[in-house]
């Protein structure tokens, strides 16, 4: 990324704006630009929220959903199905799975997915919770992956190593494009996928 006219407190923020997902250099300078024309009314009030973001943010230790709190509010909501569980590569897929309001049960974060190119192996992910949670009463087990090589090799992975609970194991119907992530899905293809998911 070329330098821009100005001090090293703007090339940093231009810098850590273009780490963000979807922002590469030209809109990291188009947001920062944006940020601090509107000191005051976003730039500092963006700042404190981070901020505080980054001091009340926890992992939930049960689901690894993120929230204030540990265990998170959807963990503790007694009105969820606990016999039901979803399992989502990362926490923005959860987020999109809640915002279409097709799940009423727990969830189950993985924290990524398997890649032999990226070094991802099943240790680095958060498989063997998964394994522990569905002893305690887990009836149905949805593998809601994303619809990429890795989330299908990461669905194929859990098949077997849920088969040895006789629990029942469901995945999403592939109504969800080949290539998509769910966080990018509209709720009516969510909808339909759990609608239509199937027993392996």
């Amino acid at each position: 990324m070329a330098s821009l006219p100005a001090g090293p407190e703007i090339e940093r923020l231009v810098q850590l704006l273009a780490k963000l997902p979807g922002l590469g250099p030209r809109s990291a300078r188009r947001a920062a630009l944006a940020l601090l024309k509107k000191r005051e009314g976003l730039l500092e009030p963006l700042a404190i929220a981070m901020r505080d973001a980054a001091n009340a943010i926890r992992v939930c230790e049960i689901c690894g959903n993120l929230d204030t709190a540990s265990p998170c509010s959807l963990c503790r909501d007694t009105r969820r199905d606990a016999h039901i569980l979803c399992v989502v590569e990362d926490v923005a897929d959860l987020w999109a799975l809640e915002r279409a309001g097709v799940f009423r049960g727990k969830y189950h974060v993985l924290g990524g997915a398997l890649s032999a190119l990226d070094g991802v192996t099943p240790e680095r992910l958060n498989v063997s919770a998964l394994l522990s949670r569905v002893v305690s009463g887990v009836e149905e087990v949805i593998l809601a992956m994303n619809a990429t090589v890795e989330g299908q090799t990461t669905a194929h992975y859990l098949m077997d190593a849920l088969q040895p609970s006789g629990v029942k194991v469901t995945r999403l119907a592939h109504g969800v494009p080949v290539g998509g992530e769910l966080d990018y899905l509209d709720e009516g293809t969510l909808f339909a996928a759990f609608k239509a998911r199937r027993e392996l």
